[in-house]
């Protein structure tokens, strides 16, 4: 038996969109180069600023920014009692504490957290979500999310599951302590 790839599935051809002009002028600029890496990453660019201001919108109707979500949805992934410090907060959104405080300060003004005294450490803080904050970051995310998920209307469950797939294999192998790269040989 031979293992040879299905044939392609008939249908329409996929639409052309903004990347396959660069690629096309590339292609007669210098033909020479192979243009794979910046169709792949071109789209992911592009797919990430549409997607972040669509969110921004989406945020924007609960009063806050994508960055004061993700301070929210932080804590409550934290699971009860909704608290983390200030150090860790920073740690897992990649923040300097200066911006972390900047955030902090905004959303505690508008009573969705609230800083206390760490009980384990006089010199620390504990950063709380308040019950306001807990009702608008359970909203906020089931408001996202849908808006995610009709973004990904257009594939079908086994594309957005291979989409997901081969998204995380490449996120592995970009942000992986380096080595010598096989292709670069550096």
């Amino acid at each position: 038996m031979s293992s040879t790839p299905p044939p392609p599935q008939p249908g329409p051809p996929p639409r052309r969109d903004p990347v396959d002009a660069i690629i096309g002028q590339w292609a007669t600029a210098r033909p020479d180069l192979d243009t794979t890496a910046m169709e792949i990453f071109g789209r992911i660019f592009r797919l990430t600023r549409a997607m972040g201001d669509r969110l921004e919108r989406v945020y924007a109707q609960f009063g806050i920014a994508r960055g004061e979500f993700d301070v929210l949805a932080t804590l409550r992934r934290a699971g009860e009692p909704y608290t983390l410090s200030p150090r860790e907060l920073s740690a897992t959104l990649m923040l300097t504490t200066g911006g972390m405080t900047g955030r902090l300060d905004k959303l505690e003004r508008a009573n969705l957290l609230r800083r206390s005294p760490d009980p384990h450490d006089r010199r620390g803080l504990q950063v709380t979500l308040t019950d306001r904050g807990f009702t608008l970051v359970e909203e906020a995310v089931t408001a996202s999310l849908t808006e995610q998920t009709t973004a990904l209307d257009s594939l079908t469950p086994a594309q957005s599951t291979q989409l997901a797939d081969l998204l995380r294999q490449l996120l592995t192998a970009t942000t992986a302590p380096t080595e010598t790269s096989p292709h670069t040989g550096r």
